[in-house]
């Protein structure tokens, strides 16, 4: 579910007018509803009511400081990947005790920041990984709280840019080595395992594959304790799918917790989360501009003034977004379409062959389900400035990121003295 309807004739997120915003913003502009961030974030808490869970919001998916302070008044905690977000979280007024720190390559620097913040738990991807962190909490005199995060070898389905629960992933201990590799945390000083960690992808619209990963893991737990190793949590990741098409039928995240509740029954664990998408993706939308149609002997192509630097989805995984015009059309004709943007490359496009009502230079259109990889994935690319990103809350609505002028975006560049 989602805020974003028409009024009126009029494309509305929550009691904002989206042209209203763009009128003063310009486009393309990225719009979030504050609305639908915290519906989603008690949705997932309310499923897992009743148990030790903690919902580690995933900053990857949008990271902007205004979206994150909203999920900290939810009472979500951080699942990291950097330094960066670490202290993007840390900013947005998450306590460090609910951050973890995930992630494949950890520096040294980002492993004392999170060491000093002392953060929740690092989940630890290699044995190289591993002794590096144990270097680090020696020369600070902390002790590191890790899971070991495993790869337990089942595909996910989905695309196979966003699978990482296959032995030929880059991610995570091989499953046949995960019992070593606690051996070796043991007779570490400085190194404490407390839990394990697991994550097979993500856009996942089936939890029969979460649910044989998860059963492995706990099957480990109980192997691990046998052992004698104190094994308080699983950090299950995230990966739950969204609607992106109104014919999507993704599992609730009320199924999603019953699975969880039945493998970890009896162990006494606690749960993390690490919800990102399904939390964000929703919850925002990118406003574009039609600058022309350019019509083809094959196709006609709708130009906008958004581009795959702004939206990378639809280029890096062939994702499809509904896009909706901002004044709602009646029924009637339509215009088959390729929707694309003006940046140098033939993937530079959001839609194939999409039928829409006819479209014409300075109709805005939105394009939906972009809360999520959408504006932490935007560049700079053939000098366009980033996008800026506002924030709606019930009838007002704030500017949380500015889009950038020209001497800003070059800033941090120089020429020289022997160019001068």
């Amino acid at each position: 579910m989602h805020h974003f309807d028409y009024r009126n004739g009029r494309l509305h997120c929550e009691d904002v007018a989206l042209d209203t915003i763009a009128d003063e913003v310009g486009t393309p502009v990225y719009v979030y509803s504050s609305a639908t961030l915290r519906r989603h974030a008690r949705v997932i808490a309310g499923a897992f009511d009743g148990m030790s869970c903690l919902i580690a919001y995933s900053v990857k998916a949008n990271g902007n400081l205004g979206v994150l302070r909203t999920l900290a008044e939810e009472g979500c905690g951080a699942d990291v990947v950097s330094g960066g977000e670490l202290m993007r979280a840390r900013r947005a007024g998450i306590p460090a005790s609910r951050i973890v720190f995930s992630g494949v390559g950890k520096t040294r620097a980002e492993m004392r920041l999170a060491l000093e913040e002392g953060i929740h738990q690092f989940n630890i991807e290699s044995a190289a990984e591993l002794a590096v962190l144990a270097e680090v909490a020696a020369s600070t005199g902390k002790t590191a709280k890790v899971a070991v995060r495993v790869n337990p070898d089942v595909a996910a389905g989905g695309h196979p840019n966003i699978s990482t629960g296959k032995s030929g992933d880059k991610f995570g201990v091989p499953w046949n080595e995960a019992r070593k590799a606690y051996a070796q945390i043991a007779e570490i000083d400085g190194i404490e395992a407390v839990g394990v960690d697991v994550h097979i992808g993500s856009q996942i619209d089936d939890i029969t594959p979460m649910r044989a990963a998860f059963e492995k893991v706990m099957g480990l737990v109980r192997e691990l304790r046998q052992e004698g190793h104190d094994i308080q949590r699983v950090d299950l990741g995230g990966g739950l799918a969204i609607p992106y098409k109104s014919t999507d039928n993704p599992p609730p995240p009320s199924d999603y917790a019953n699975m969880i509740r039945e493998v970890t029954e009896g162990l006494g664990l606690e749960v993390i989360l690490e919800p990102g998408r399904v939390i964000a993706g929703n919850a925002g939308v990118l406003v574009t501009e039609a600058l022309f149609v350019k019509p083809g002997p094959a196709r006609n192509f709708l130009m906008v003034d958004a581009g795959m630097n702004d939206l990378m989805r639809p280029a890096l995984y062939q994702a499809h977004h509904d896009i909706l015009p901002l004044r709602e059309r009646p029924a009637g004709d339509k215009m088959r379409y390729d929707i694309v943007g003006p940046i140098c490359e033939s993937t530079d496009k959001f839609a194939a062959e999409r039928d829409m009502p006819p479209i014409e230079g300075g109709d805005r259109l939105a394009i939906m389900s972009a809360g999520a990889y959408g504006a932490v994935l935007s560049s700079q690319y053939n000098a366009r400035p980033l996008v800026p990103e506002v924030l709606v809350d019930g009838d007002r609505y704030a500017v949380i990121r500015r889009r950038p002028d020209f001497e800003e975006m070059i800033a941090l560049e120089s020429i020289p003295d022997w160019l001068s």
